[in-house]
């Protein structure tokens, strides 16, 4: 398995809680994002190759909504910051919702260009 990513992720520390979806427990923030994976900023240390069952709460102007999936952790080091960890996730068949999560944050964070006005 290549350890280099090849898809461009979006950064958001601190933004967007993960949760453990059976115990509904805090695990971290996402660090990044992309289709196929993230990249979780916690305060312990992850299992490496273990399959974690993930819950994000997305708050929303009615109600919160809740983006379920499965991800299986590829690594985990330290972070620079003392008493944090970053582990990188590889997502086992992403929902729907979270594709389309990921499509929003694309947009949200992207910057165009402007077209040059004569």
């Amino acid at each position: 398995m290549p350890t280099q990513r090849r898809i461009e992720r979006q950064q958001l520390p601190y933004y967007l809680k993960v949760f453990n979806r059976i115990t509904d427990k805090p695990m971290g923030y996402i660090g990044n994002v992309s289709l196929d994976g993230l990249m979780l900023i916690s305060q312990l240390p992850l299992l490496v190759g273990a399959r974690f069952e993930m819950r994000l709460k997305i708050p929303g102007q009615n109600a919160q909504r809740f983006i379920d999936f499965s991800a299986t952790c590829q690594w985990c080091r330290e972070d620079v910051t003392p008493g944090s960890f970053d582990s990188g996730f590889a997502l086992v068949k992403p929902p729907a919702e979270f594709v389309e999560m990921v499509d929003a944050l694309r947009q949200y964070f992207s910057f165009y260009p402007l077209a040059a006005s004569a």
